[in-house]
C-alpha cells in the first residue's frame, strides 16, 4: 500500500490527537501532534516570564526563540510520542489549563508559526505520516492526499476537556473551560497568520455524537479511498 500524508485539522478539544494517534498506530505511520509543539513554546514562555498576566511580550519571545528546541521521544510503555522542551519531557505540563489558556496568542505569532511549520514539513518528507493541528491541510501540507476537518459543538468539546482534567485529579470549572474553548475558537479562526479554516478539499467529520469505534471505522474508510485514488 502506498504511503500518504494525512492532515487532520479542526477546533480545540475535538479529539484530533486521540484519533490521529490511533490511526497512525493502525497504519504503522508516524504521528505528530503539532498542537503539542505550540503548547511547548507556550510553556517556555510561561517558565521564562514572557507573560505578564495575560499580556505576552512577543518581542522578548522572538529574541529567545533560538533557545527553544521542540522534539518528540517515544514512550516505551505507551509506544506514543511525548513532547520535549530542550530535551526535557514536558508532556504532562503542556496539557494543563494554564498552558491551554495562553497557547492561542503564542500560536498566532508569525515567527513561532514559521519555525514550527518548517520543522513539521521536514517531518513529512518521507510521507507515511499523520499530523494534526489547525493549519496542516492549508499551510503545512496543502499537497496532503487526505485532509480531515474535525468539528463538534463547543459544549461537547468543553465537557470532554472537563472530564479529561477531572480524571487527572485537577480542580477545574466547566464554565471556565467552555469560555476557554470559545475564546480559542475565535482567536484560532481570526488570527492573521495561518488561521483555522477548512481546506477546500477536506472531508468534514462532526464527531459530536460518534463513538470512538464509529469514528475509527469512518477514518479507515477515508484512508482507503485516498490510497485508491
Amino acid at each position: 500500500m502506498k504511503k500518504i500524508i494525512i492532515a487532520i485539522d479542526g477546533h480545540s478539544s475535538c479529539g484530533k490527537s486521540t484519533m490521529a494517534k490511533a490511526l497512525a498506530r493502525q497504519l504503522g505511520y508516524i504521528y505528530v501532534d503539532t498542537g503539542a509543539m505550540y503548547r511547548t513554546v507556550t510553556l517556555f514562555a510561561l517558565r521564562n516570564g514572557i507573560f505578564k498576566g495575560d499580556s505576552l511580550d512577543a518581542a522578548r519571545l522572538e529574541e529567545m526563540m533560538p533557545q527553544v528546541n521542540v522534539s518528540f521521544r517515544l514512550n516505551p510503555e505507551t509506544n506514543l510520542p511525548e513532547a520535549c522542551l530542550n530535551g526535557e519531557c514536558v508532556e504532562s505540563e503542556i496539557r494543563t489549563m494554564e498552558v491551554s489558556s495562553h497557547v492561542s496568542p503564542v500560536a498566532a505569532l508569525p515567527f513561532v508559526r514559521e519555525a514550527m511549520t518548517l520543522q513539521q514539513q521536514r517531518m513529512g518528507l518521507e510521507k507515511g505520516i499523520v499530523m494534526d493541528g489547525r493549519d496542516i491541510g492549508t499551510v503545512v501540507f496543502p499537497q496532503a492526499e487526505l485532509k480531515i476537518f474535525v468539528t463538534a459543538s463547543a459544549e461537547v468539546r468543553a465537557k470532554r476537556r472537563f472530564d479529561e482534567l477531572k480524571a487527572k485529579g485537577d480542580d477545574v470549572n466547566f464554565d471556565e473551560i467552555l469560555r476557554n474553548v470559545q475564546e480559542r475558537d475565535y482567536i484560532d479562526s481570526h488570527r492573521e497568520v495561518a488561521p483555522l479554516r477548512q481546506a477546500d478539499d477536506a472531508v468534514v467529520l462532526d464527531n459530536s455524537f460518534m463513538t470512538i469505534p464509529e469514528q475509527n471505522e469512518w477514518l479507515l474508510q477515508q484512508v482507503e479511498k485516498a490510497v485508491a485514488d
